[in-house]
């Protein structure tokens, strides 16, 4: 029997995407043969047949094979081609005694992430918390590192501030105004990311044994952060228009609280925002026992303003007193520039930058330049303006296929998500859709409790693919 690889397993190439032919091959075959999808032994396809079926040159199928055989994938004999190398335990690790195979590994926040960051083979999202590249503007960031590079390199090699890049700063401070958040440069810290700024807030105002209150649901990666500094992490159920404030009461009252982290605007996962009432509550009750309240805002820039949906920001009634605010660019200008910021007072914000510096020194003064660039150059206003644009345009179509595929949901008018309920157990439901190369995200996951759930989170952007409703009609049907 024939060892040849069967040219269907050969990688999809992209000749849009930046990332050269050859790496593109290289790339997907290394990861075909660590995920044990080609074993040790096989033929790969000869040299004129791979060139046929990816469409590309054969010295581009050359230089591929090479850089395998150079990285120990491949080995060449001599007049029969190249064939998957057996890999020693040096180069592969083997996996400790009792390991689990993947697909019967917990379905716990640890396989969503590995799931969403899996790169090969690429497979539908719909559960996604990103949007898709092709949603946003690459184009725009590499011009803005274009213009970046020209800067003469001495600005390049060294730390960056400790509080982030002042003139990025200034230009927040600009932002927040818009949203009637005042707030100075020297207020701000720069941070990678929100999942940063949440890290340093939680070391600094919170010791381990003491309690931080999150939204039920919430953002699941901050529920495993919070408890592995040793807090104890308490879901506050969250209803249309904000928080169960006769929860949030009584539960102030037996935990004492030192933060409660909240979605004040296009909540994650439901869409909905803060009412007026409802933050004034929150703030009362805040002053009340003694808690920071920590506004995550990192989908701030997709929300399209009161006339479409009503929502109120902590900071903005607040002005920073009790307040610490968030946001950030990973979700609506690129992830890979982790540019995030917190805006707090002056004492906290001091607090916040010399806590920074004992973990990380400073952050990226190149990303926080590249972000500055999009944002005085006024482009990042009409990125945001798109994204609205093109979410708002699939809507209602998939509001309608999602009924159709039998999941009841309350529609927001604004947002990329949909927290739809299933009916069942959406953890079974996201195994079955996982056997069918498809990545849902189960509501277990986005409560502290992960306790099983009816619910799951879709991404109006991901769901797009046909498969993902064909799999939602079949198992739901």
């Amino acid at each position: 029997m024939s060892n040849t690889l069967a040219s269907p397993s050969l990688p999809l190439l992209s000749r849009a995407s930046g990332e050269t032919l050859i790496d593109q091959i290289v790339r997907s075959l290394a990861a075909r043969i660590d995920d044990k999808l080609l074993r040790g032994g096989a033929r790969m396809p000869s040299i004129r047949q791979c060139a046929a079926s990816l469409e590309v040159s054969c010295a581009t199928v050359v230089a591929s094979y090479d850089k395998l055989v150079a990285r120990g994938y491949l080995e060449s004999r001599r007049g029969a081609g190249f064939f998957v190398r057996e890999r020693s335990p040096l180069n592969v690790p083997a996996p400790p005694a009792g390991a689990q195979d993947a697909a019967a590994q917990p379905m716990d926040v640890v396989w969503l992430i590995r799931n969403m960051f899996r790169q090969t083979p690429v497979i539908p999202a719909p559960g996604s918390g990103m949007l898709p590249a092709e949603w946003l503007d690459g184009d725009l960031v590499a011009r803005a590192l274009r213009d970046v590079s020209r800067q003469p390199g001495s600005l390049l090699l060294g730390y960056g501030a400790p509080q982030g890049f002042l003139p990025l700063r200034q230009q927040l401070q600009l932002k927040l105004a818009g949203l009637e958040i005042a707030c100075p440069p020297e207020q701000i810290v720069t941070t990678v990311g929100v999942m940063q700024a949440l890290d340093l807030v939680a070391r600094e105002f919170a010791r381990p044994g003491e309690t931080i209150f999150v939204d039920d649901p919430a953002y699941w990666l901050m529920f495993g952060a919070f408890s592995a500094m040793g807090m104890h992490v308490i879901g506050i159920p969250r209803l249309g228009d904000g928080p169960d404030i006769a929860v949030l009461a009584e539960l102030a009252a037996l935990h004492r609280p030192r933060l409660y982290v909240i979605n004040s605007v296009l909540h994650n996962p439901s869409s909905t925002s803060l009412s007026a009432a409802k933050a004034f509550q929150v703030l009362r009750l805040a002053e009340q026992h003694d808690f920071l309240v920590v506004e995550d805002d990192i989908y701030c820039d997709m929300h399209p303003g009161g006339e479409v949906q009503p929502a109120t920001r902590l900071a903005a009634l607040d002005q920073l007193r009790r307040v610490i605010y968030l946001g950030g660019f990973s979700k609506s200008l690129a992830a890979n520039l982790r540019v995030g910021f917190i805006a707090t007072s002056p004492e906290r914000a001091q607090r916040l930058a010399d806590r920074k510096m004992l973990a990380t020194l400073t952050t990226s003064d190149i990303g926080e330049r590249v972000v500055y660039k999009i944002l005085s150059q006024g482009l990042y206003r009409k990125h945001a303006e798109r994204l609205r644009a093109r979410l708002d345009k699939v809507r209602e179509g998939s509001y309608r296929k999602a009924e159709q595929a039998g999941l009841r949901f309350d529609p927001a008018p604004a947002g990329m998500f949909v927290w739809a309920d299933a009916g069942c157990d959406t953890n079974l439901l996201a195994e079955k859709a996982l056997a069918e190369g498809l990545v849902l995200a189960p509501g277990s996951l986005f409560s502290p409790r992960q306790l099983p759930s009816t619910r799951m989170r879709l991404n109006l952007a991901t769901v797009q693919d046909q498969r993902v409703w064909d799999f939602l009609g079949r198992a739901l049907g």
